[in-house]
């Protein structure tokens, strides 16, 4: 299984190429010459952000506030910058995980390859190659900015429909909270 392993990265952001409704999301990271980009879906970054924050916030209560865990995400660890190009999708992302390493106060980031085979039924099968693996350790604060960005680029995206908070299309879309009512963009 390759692991690209960034202990740390110079660099690990979430983005998005494309227009609103037909974007496509990434992770990338980079550092000693060298840049993984993995492809993933929107709610993907959402969560990854999601639980990164709770992740922090339940390290800094654990720890009675000792923790080195800022609350916000420091301004100048702010990147707005752009992908890195090229942007070469190393692999699909399917399932990710978080931990808090307590020994170098680092969060550790894991993002496998979407398997097509978990899917179907289990079977063994020794000769097929194991999923490739991103695995990023940064720290709580770089942690904080890569969810303040994360959760800015969700953002960017269609504007939600007032009523069931799912993304309008340009000719509006069927509500699934009042079955069958037709939002329209305004």
């Amino acid at each position: 299984m390759p692991v690209f392993d960034y202990d740390p990265p110079e660099r690990f952001v979430a983005g998005a190429v494309g227009q609103p409704g037909s974007r496509a999301f990434f992770l990338q990271a980079r550092g000693q010459g060298r840049m993984t980009t993995v492809g993933l879906e929107k709610f993907q970054v959402a969560v990854l952000a999601d639980r990164l924050d709770e992740l922090l916030d339940e390290v800094l209560r654990r720890s009675g506030g000792t923790a080195p865990v800022p609350a916000m995400a420091p301004v100048e660890l702010s990147d707005k910058a752009p992908l890195d190009l090229p942007i070469d999708e190393d692999f699909r992302v399917g399932t990710m995980a978080l931990a808090w390493d307590p020994d170098t106060s680092q969060v550790v980031i894991e993002a496998k390859e979407v398997d097509d085979e978990e899917e179907e039924e289990e079977t063994i099968d020794d000769d097929r190659p194991d999923s490739a693996v991103l695995r990023v350790h940064i720290t709580a604060a770089e942690a904080r900015a890569f969810t303040q960005r994360a959760l800015e680029i969700v953002a960017a995206g269609r504007p939600p429909c007032p009523l069931c908070g799912q993304p309008l299309d340009a000719d509006g879309h069927i509500c699934v909270r009042l079955n069958g009512h037709r939002g329209d963009r305004t």
